[in-house]
């Protein structure tokens, strides 16, 4: 296997990846975790730039770097100012979360294993050209078979913004 840029690239975006959401995860600190689960979202983007799947990458910096971050920082930051307490992260089942992680692991490595030993070449050593527009096939999803989630996604999203402040809205009496 020769190194090429594209695989240096994975990999340090990979590396990147799984290291803030190990810290995401693993930090007491919620604010901290918080901004390393920014990071994991910005990795995911570069790995859909490897992918060749702009829109995805931009859809994924817009919203769950530039919203769904924000909203969590904004939340947190919040809370503390409301409740004047320290929010921490702690662990309380370290074993049962070990346990619960390898067997995860050890189902995904199974999956992967026994396709590619069949013989499957599924995976290019670069990603393929798309042939379409990838834009005119998202937006033909969206407006086509998938409206209803689509909607419900954003209708959901509405409301946890409007539950938000009202609840952080300060009684003034």
């Amino acid at each position: 296997m020769e190194i090429t840029g594209y695989n240096v690239a994975f990999i340090a975006i990979a590396a990147m990846t799984v290291t803030s959401a190990i810290f995401v995860v693993t930090l007491p600190n919620i604010l901290r975790s918080a901004l390393f689960l920014m990071f994991t979202f910005i990795g995911v983007a570069g790995l859909y730039v490897l992918a060749n799947a702009e829109i995805l990458a931009a859809m994924q910096l817009l919203i769950y770097v530039g919203a769904i971050t924000v909203l969590i920082l904004f939340a947190i930051v919040l809370t503390q100012q409301l409740m004047g307490a320290r929010i921490t992260q702690t662990s309380r089942n370290i074993v049962l979360g070990g346990v619960a992680a390898i067997a995860v692991f050890a189902f995904i490595a199974t999956t992967f294993v026994s396709h590619f030993s069949k013989g499957s070449d599924m995976i290019a050593a670069q990603p393929a050209v798309p042939t379409s527009d990838p834009l005119l096939m998202i937006a033909k999803m969206l407006i086509q078979p998938y409206v209803l989630p689509f909607e419900l996604a954003s209708f959901i999203l509405l409301v946890a913004m409007v539950g938000a402040i009202v609840i952080a809205k300060e009684d003034k009496d």
